[in-house]
C-alpha cells in the first residue's frame, strides 16, 4: 500500500481538478486518495515551460511540483499539431500569436498561415501528454490524441482554444460537443484514462 494519500495536480484550473477528482473516484483502489490542486500550496512557484515537446513540459512541471510538495504530482501539456505546418503550433499553441491565451488571435494566425492550403491537406490532431511523478523521481507518462482537420469556418460555442476550427471525422467541430461527449473522446481525457492504471499501481491500496 502506498504511503501517499494525496495527489497534487500541477494546475490552478478548477475544471481540470474536477476532471481528475472524478477519474480517481471511479477507481476503488484509490478510494483513500485525495486529489488537490497546486493552488493549495501557495509557496510553490509556477514552472516555466522551457521544453520543446509536450512530454518535456509535462515532466518539468510534474517533477517540480512533486519535489516542492513531497507528494505525487500530475502535470499535462497539450496543443494542436497541424501536419502541413510541420506539427506546429505544437507546444506553442496557447501563445502562437505571441500572447498566451489569445484564442481568437491564435486562430486568425493559423488560418492565415494555411490560407493557400487545400482542405484535403489540413489534417491535424490535438495531443496531450500527462506525467505522474513521485518525489523519489519515479515517472510515468501517457499520451492521448484526437484526429481531425482544420476547418475554415468557426463553429460552436463550447470549449476553448482551437476547438471552433478543429473538425472531427463526423463533421462537427470540437466546440460543438457537449462537455461529457468531449471528455469521452478528447486528447486529455484519453491520456488521463491511460494513466489511471499507473496511478493505481503507484498509489493504490
Amino acid at each position: 500500500m502506498s504511503a501517499y494519500r494525496e495527489l497534487v495536480l500541477a494546475t490552478r484550473n478548477e475544471g481540470k481538478l474536477r476532471e481528475m477528482q472524478q477519474l480517481v473516484a471511479e477507481e476503488p483502489a484509490l478510494a483513500d486518495v485525495t486529489v488537490v490542486s497546486v493552488a493549495s500550496f501557495p509557496d510553490v512557484e509556477d514552472v516555466v515551460e522551457t521544453g520543446v515537446t509536450f512530454l518535456e513540459n509535462s515532466a518539468l512541471k510534474a517533477h517540480a511540483v512533486a519535489q516542492a510538495t513531497g507528494l505525487p504530482a500530475i502535470a499535462d501539456d497539450s496543443g494542436l499539431s497541424v501536419e502541413v505546418l510541420g506539427g506546429c503550433p505544437g507546444v506553442f499553441s496557447a501563445r502562437w500569436s505571441g500572447t498566451h491565451g489569445a484564442d481568437q488571435a491564435n486562430i486568425d494566425l493559423l488560418l492565415a498561415q494555411t490560407a493557400d492550403v487545400s482542405a484535403e491537406r489540413l489534417a491535424a490532431k490535438f495531443v496531450c501528454c500527462v506525467v505522474l511523478a513521485l518525489p523519489d523521481g519515479t515517472e510515468r507518462s501517457r499520451i492521448g490524441e484526437v484526429h481531425g482537420r482544420i476547418s475554415r469556418n468557426q463553429r460552436g460555442d463550447n470549449g476553448f482554444g482551437y476547438d471552433p476550427i478543429f473538425e472531427l471525422p463526423d463533421g462537427r467541430s470540437m466546440a460543438e460537443l457537449g462537455a461529457e461527449e468531449k471528455n469521452a473522446i478528447s486528447h486529455r481525457g484519453t491520456a488521463l484514462r491511460a494513466l489511471r492504471p499507473d496511478i493505481t499501481e503507484l498509489l493504490g491500496n
